[in-house]
């Protein structure tokens, strides 16, 4: 992951404004490579899979292209569904969050085309949309592509394969000549290359490969959650399980420090780690949490380079990452010098579909699990105990302990009345089930 820092692109303060929102701490390599190009108005082919921060690539040059006092539409990006429009459409509207007057419009089907014509008549300098229905517009005159200056096709190779060729050609002669094409595909194939030769003008080839990795030896699980109910399920996990040492990652330093005071706030032993920290900061903060003086840190993944703490039992992506590579980098934290470890991720909404394609990337089973309850937590921590409890009972050597509980016997107190009062001890005094009576 050779990334560098978006400030060396040359943006827009709008656009660096926007980025440091979304908490991208810096460019992935699709995005280094690619932007400048496209920045310059040069023709691309982009050969990467999801997950490589691609989206944001095109995204962020297209918009810084657009002439916001120009009502016309100016860009034209294609996806193979509306899923991917959606999505697509959605991390624009972020980036363009202070870029003044540029309007953006996913167009799909499924979705009453009426509206979508009201949205075009107002004035739309970006469309996003399937090919299908850009066509159906095309066909009731909706669209006007005579002002286009950009078009991107994002995952060439899936839109071929699902027939969308003819119709691809078709929006491409639509478009004057003189356009900047910006072509994405996982892959290289035949008909693809037909389509780079026929439409694109001298093309910058940005090749991004995935590379091997080896994924480490961790049981992988996923929860399904809404956002605000991320922190009582990372809680609830915690205790579960009884972790002594975790890490759990945010996608941005602004999660990271309001996370961070959560758990403190319900008694947890956090710190955290982001770019924003002085070297000497980040030291104390490795310090304690190899001294075990710190249970849980919360880290950025740029933060997160070059810990290498061995006990570490769980990683929790509090965010899912924005890059498939990261996720095994996140993973790889757990599990180490052949001890057993756990990886526990935390999705909203749609990015379900995010977990498919790490699946797809990694080549290994990512578990679907309910978050637990407060009374299965419960029942489980004491089921735990219990069995500790056997196994010291089991072992013997309690000679001394034995005479304690003798004496208090000898005070008219039952011996079941006085394990109880110290199985009280241990497990605490306001459990849940204690209350409930």
């Amino acid at each position: 992951m050779e990334n560098s820092g978006f400030k060396e692109l040359h943006l827009s303060k709008e656009m660096q404004k926007a980025i440091t929102d979304m908490g991208f701490e810096e460019a992935t390599p699709i995005q280094a490579q690619s932007i400048p190009y496209m920045l310059e108005g040069k023709d691309v082919i982009g050969q990467a899979q999801t997950g490589t921060g691609k989206t944001a690539a095109f995204g962020i040059a297209t918009l810084e292209r657009i002439d916001p006092q120009n009502r016309g539409l100016q860009a034209v990006i294609l996806c193979p569904t509306r899923e991917l429009a959606i999505q697509v459409a959605e991390e624009l509207k972020k980036l363009s969050k202070y870029k003044r007057g540029i309007e953006i419009l996913p167009v799909y089907g499924g979705q009453p085309i009426d509206r979508q014509i009201r949205a075009l008549r107002q004035g739309v300098q970006v469309i996003i949309g399937t090919p299908g229905r850009v066509m159906d517009h095309l066909d009731r005159r909706t669209l006007k592509m005579d002002g286009v200056k950009i078009i991107v096709l994002d995952e060439a190779d899936e839109m071929l394969d699902m027939g969308f060729r003819e119709d691809i050609e078709i929006i491409m002669r639509k478009i004057p000549k003189d356009r900047q094409t910006i072509l994405f595909s996982a892959t290289m194939s035949r008909p693809i290359l037909d389509l780079t030769k026929k439409y694109q003008n001298k093309p910058q080839m940005i090749k991004l490969a995935h590379k091997e990795m080896t994924v480490p030896e961790v049981e992988q699980f996923y929860f399904e959650v809404k956002q605000q109910a991320k922190t009582e399920a990372l809680c609830r996990l915690i205790d579960l399980h009884d972790l002594k040492l975790s890490l759990v990652f945010c996608n941005t330093k602004r999660r990271v420090d309001e996370l961070v005071e959560t758990l403190k706030s319900r008694g947890y032993l956090a710190d955290g780690l982001h770019g924003d920290l002085q070297q000497r900061q980040r030291d104390t903060v490795m310090s304690k949490f190899r001294r075990r003086e710190i249970e849980i840190l919360v880290a950025t993944d740029v933060a997160a380079r070059g810990i290498d703490v061995g006990d570490i039992e769980a990683v929790f992506n509090y965010d899912i990452p924005p890059d498939d590579e990261y996720y095994l980098h996140r993973i790889g934290r757990t599990a180490r010098a052949g001890k057993a470890g756990q990886a526990f991720t935390f999705v909203t909404g749609r990015e379900v579909y995010r977990i498919r394609q790490i699946q797809q990337f990694t080549k290994t089973k990512i578990i679907a699990q309910k978050v637990p309850s407060i009374s299965d937590v419960e029942d489980i921590r004491t089921n735990l105990l219990l069995e500790k409890v056997k196994g010291i009972v089991d072992a013997g050597h309690l000679g001394e302990y034995s005479n304690l509980v003798e004496k208090l016997t000898q005070e008219d107190y039952t011996s079941s009345e006085v394990a109880a009062a110290l199985l009280k001890m241990v497990m605490g005094e306001g459990s849940t089930k204690e209350a409930k009576e």
